[in-house]
């Protein structure tokens, strides 16, 4: 079922702690809160306020806190809200 983005709280390069809301959705007149499933940093975020996203589909993907300076590091730590 597709949601509306009405709030994104994070950016490139925010560390967010397990738990923490990074996105919120809605849907059916629902909000829906997206937490970070992990301790990380943002290593970008996929969807903007207003658009529209289908189940699935990426909102942000994470790196481990450790690898931040390793910037484009593709290949570990790499977590999807």
């Amino acid at each position: 079922m597709p949601a509306t983005v009405i709030e994104v709280r994070v950016k490139p390069g925010d560390i967010v702690k397990e738990g923490q809301v990074c996105v919120v959705l809605e849907s059916m007149k629902m909000e829906v809160s997206i937490r970070a499933g992990r301790d990380g940093v943002v290593g970008a975020v996929g969807v903007g306020k207003g658009e529209t996203v289908e189940e699935g589909g990426v909102l942000v993907v994470l790196a481990e806190a450790d690898t931040a300076e390793n910037e484009g590091d593709e290949k570990r730590g790499k977590g999807l809200l």
